[in-house]
């Protein structure tokens, strides 16, 4: 389980202090899709890099972080690393802002392999054709010489997905994974995350503002606004029977849209 408990995160900029979470509490299990909802701003991607240990120096981080019993607030670097790509894994919204432009791609997801595991460049390339197949990556032996240019919007995600989950993580933490990608493309993506979850029973946070993708995908809903959380609760209950205000709203603003 990933477990955050009473989570604040303040920036200091200049001579500002940006409050971006306010006392969060939330957990995620194997074997689940949570989906965290909410406007820009609210605090979603920064309740995911908390976790991942991803905030810039500046962010004051208070209250705890637990991954399967680990507080990340006594671990040292190295034992951090060893778990972030490893048990913890994080696909983010926009895969050419991660993939490398210089190397080909399979290169790319076996350097994931190699910094956590001690075998050779062939076994290495075994686990990474493995993971791009996973992935639904057609054609994974010729993909994995490619560059990021030579591929599709929808295949640079998937390439960005099977390096999320090449080391068989516990966890993924899914930014916005479909936002940049056209309807059909996003349905596939969707649709391999839940085989993730049934097939290989890996706990799923994933950031959304788009309540169709909540509907399609999630297990329980997060909703947040202002670096709170507003509710908690089920799928159907969030859709069915929302109890906070800005729930209501948030539902009858995508009615109208």
């Amino acid at each position: 389980m990933i477990k955050v408990e009473n989570l604040f995160v303040k920036f200091y900029i200049e001579n500002q202090v940006v409050e971006a979470l306010k006392g969060v509490s939330f957990h995620l299990n194997q074997g689940e899709i949570v989906a965290i909802v909410g406007e820009s701003g609210s605090g979603k991607s920064v309740s995911c890099n908390a976790i991942m240990n991803l905030l810039p120096s500046y962010a004051k981080v208070e209250g705890s972080i637990f991954i399967d019993d680990k507080n990340l607030a006594e671990l040292s670097k190295e034992e951090i690393r060893k778990i972030r790509g490893n048990i913890v894994s994080m696909v983010f919204q926009e895969p050419s802002a991660v993939l490398n432009p210089l190397i080909p791609v399979g290169e790319q997801i076996l350097e994931t392999v190699l910094a956590h595991k001690d075998i050779s460049y062939k076994e290495g390339k075994e686990i990474v054709i493995q993971a791009m197949e996973s992935a639904k990556i057609p054609d994974p032996e010729k993909r994995f010489y490619q560059y990021p240019h030579e591929l599709s919007g929808g295949l640079k995600q998937r390439v960005v997905i099977a390096n999320a989950i090449v080391n068989k993580p516990k966890y993924i933490l899914a930014d916005e994974p479909t936002t940049a990608l056209d309807v059909t493309t996003a349905s596939g993506i969707l649709a391999l995350f839940q085989e993730l979850k049934e097939k290989q029973n890996i706990g799923i946070l994933f950031i959304t503002h788009d309540l169709g993708v909540v509907a399609q995908i999630a297990d329980r809903v997060i909703v947040m606004y202002k670096g709170e959380i507003m509710e908690e609760s089920d799928v159907y209950q969030i859709f069915d029977n929302p109890k906070s205000q800005y729930t209501k709203n948030l539902l009858a603003s995508r009615v109208h849209v």
